[in-house]
């Protein structure tokens, strides 16, 4: 999986939390956000205020009043029915009961309990706060009380800010920048926290997850940045897309849905917080249209061209079941047009994550190509190096790595140089004649540097095509695990990752440089899941200086993309070339087929280059 931040269902204190994860409640002074005097009987705005944290935090406060409008296992959501003229201050908020509460919705209510800000994940977390009313007793007043009115959020409602998540804070939100609704998207939807919101019209901009989670955009997207090519949002530089909405299954059920389906007519549900994300629990399950997206399916090669493919096989081990082997297959066979050389990531070990000591992939990869001959695809052979055990990060147990999967039958033909192993480097050298040679095939680039620590290593290989020489490294980065969420306090969010990738990609930039100091004209593939966007600082450490052009910087904005991630769509998967490659004619495709799918293959889309090579 490319991303591991946690995802949790519900309000952060329900089911699935992670073993050594406390989850909190936040009392800080009663100063803090500028509290004034505490009103002797405050209202649900007066204790949410202008701000990422309540002015009355750590207060005892009573008879505070509000209508039930959703109740779940340990509280309920209640809301002000006599809303201020402030449209900063939320009316709505949890209330805290603990134990399954006995009211029911549209009770009218009387709250006494402690103010407090619950952060998911601990007080230390990136997460934000939920103000909440921890309650120490609630009173009905009365039964049926009219639901306070939902705010429809969209561009015939209160709408969203466009590009702009949170621009102003330096660090903590919670202490640090203007609170602003109108222009930061992080603001935006903490003035809505545990009120009721609507959107209209929603179409989906990324499949349902295995939390129940559904991004959408109302109103069938209207005045939303770029579009995908399948009905998804582009993620771009300086554009975040705060105006998505995360739909979440927490109250109600959420159909399982593709990107551009849609949930026709007016989804309502209450606005909460939940580890990363603002999400909007349905009250009732949505009815569905189908949208007209489908699978693609690229073009075969011609005789004259080099097919060569880049797929991650998410995590693929023996006890897969065999429709994942054949899912698989026919990507490879149907969807790729069994191209001649695939740079494959996420292969396990014949135990996958059985922690048991084994790193050896030949059944993983055995089991992969017999589905491959059954689906009528050519016989597969395939190069890789086996890790020492738990040193390239993934699953625990599970020694993912990445190798080459290629076919002879078409003119391609593997160079082996024996020697290559977990530790040893590969090296370019001249061949005698100034053309530059691999002084092991396959070989591992750099495999010591501290840039690989817990990271799989990068993989060279050379190939000779109808006698012409090709070197080929296969790469998976570090992931964006433990980078903070867009929504989440610290602002602009802390990236870690990232300062490994910017390491992986000048060693990988590095190797190439070496290759093309001995041949200048050198014929060189870098590709693979780089776990990073095209306009991003390792992308273009690896490109500048070193000549490779990333192939998907080349197509139109609205096909870039070979991931969906809560509604953005973004490119992680990559295919460079050296100079010497794109100077001739060459093809370049995104086969999109599984990230805007909620039965996936696997979670990336696979993507192609048909090389015309003199």
């Amino acid at each position: 999986m490319t991303y591991s931040r946690p995802r949790r269902r519900g309000t952060g204190r329900l089911l699935c939390v992670p073993l050594g994860v406390v989850l909190t409640a936040v009392l800080l002074p009663a100063g803090i956000a500028g509290a004034g005097p505490v009103p002797a009987a405050p209202r649900i705005h007066d204790i949410q205020g202008a701000a990422q944290l309540s002015p009355l935090v750590g207060d005892q406060v009573t008879q505070v009043p509000g209508v039930v409008t959703a109740v779940t296992g340990n509280g309920f959501w209640a809301q002000d029915p006599r809303p201020d003229t402030n449209e900063a201050t939320s009316e709505g908020i949890f209330v805290f009961t603990r134990s399954k509460p006995t009211v029911v919705v549209a009770d009218s209510v009387l709250v006494d309990g402690l103010v407090a800000e619950f952060r998911p994940g601990g007080a230390t977390s990136a997460n934000l706060t939920r103000t909440e009313l921890d309650a120490s007793a609630v009173t009905v007043a009365a039964h049926g009380a009219p639901l306070p009115p939902a705010v429809v959020v969209g561009p015939h409602g209160r709408r969203p800010p466009s590009t702009v998540i949170e621009d102003d804070a330096t660090g903590d939100v919670d202490t640090s920048g203007t609170f602003d609704p109108r222009k930061d998207g992080i603001d935006f939807y903490e003035s809505l926290e545990g009120m009721r919101v609507a959107v209209d019209d929603a179409v989906v901009i990324g499949p349902r997850t295995q939390f129940g989670e559904v991004p959408v955009l109302p109103e069938r997207g209207a005045g939303a940045a770029v579009r995908s090519r399948g009905g998804g949002l582009v993620l771009r530089p300086g554009d975040t897309n705060p105006e998505r909405l995360i739909i979440d299954d927490t109250l109600a059920g959420v159909p399982a849905v593709n990107v551009g389906d849609s949930f026709p007519g007016r989804s309502v549900g209450v606005l909460d917080y939940a580890f990363g994300n603002f999400k909007l629990f349905l009250t009732a399950t949505p009815q569905v249209a189908t949208g007209e997206i489908a699978r693609e399916t690229t073009q075969p090669a011609r005789a004259d061209e080099l097919a060569m493919a880049t797929a991650n096989l998410e995590n693929l081990d023996p006890s897969d079941p065999p429709a994942k082997f054949q899912g698989l297959a026919q990507e490879i066979v149907g969807s790729l047009r069994s191209p001649d050389l695939l740079a494959l990531e996420e292969v396990q070990d014949n135990s996958g994550p059985d922690d048991d000591g084994t790193v050896a992939a030949d059944q993983t990869v055995a089991q992969l190509v017999t589905a491959i001959s059954a689906a009528g695809g050519p016989a597969y052979d395939w190069r890789s190096i086996s890790p020492d055990n738990n040193a390239d990060g993934g699953e625990p147990g599970g020694n993912i790595r990445v190798g080459f999967l290629f076919r002879t039958d078409r003119g391609l033909g593997f160079v082996d140089r024996p020697g290559g192993d977990a530790s040893t480097p590969v090296t370019a050298a001249d061949d005698g004649t100034g053309h530059a040679r691999l002084s092991l095939s396959p070989g591992r680039v750099d495999p010591l540097n501290p840039a690989w620590v817990n990271s799989r290593k990068p993989l060279a290989g050379e190939f000779l095509w109808h006698g012409g020489r090709v070197i080929v490294i296969a790469d998976h980065w570090n992931s964006k695990g433990g980078d903070d969420p867009l929504y989440g306090r610290y602002q602009p969010p802390r990236l870690p990752s990232g300062i490994q990738r910017q390491a992986q990609a000048k060693a990988v930039a590095d190797f190439v440089t070496s290759i093309r100091a001995v041949d200048p004209h050198a014929r060189v593939i870098v590709a693979g899941d780089l776990n990073d966007y095209e306009f991003s600082a390792p992308l273009k450490t690896l490109s500048t200086g070193t000549g490779l052009r990333d192939l998907a910087t080349g197509l139109p904005v609205d096909d870039r993309y070979t991931y969906d991630y809560e509604g953005n769509s973004q490119v992680l998967d990559h295919i460079l070339l050296s100079p010497e490659l794109t100077r001739q004619p060459y093809v370049y495709d995104i086969v999109h087929m599984n990230a805007e799918f909620a039965d996936q293959i696997s979670d990336h889309d696979p993507s192609v280059v048909r090389l015309r090579l003199g």
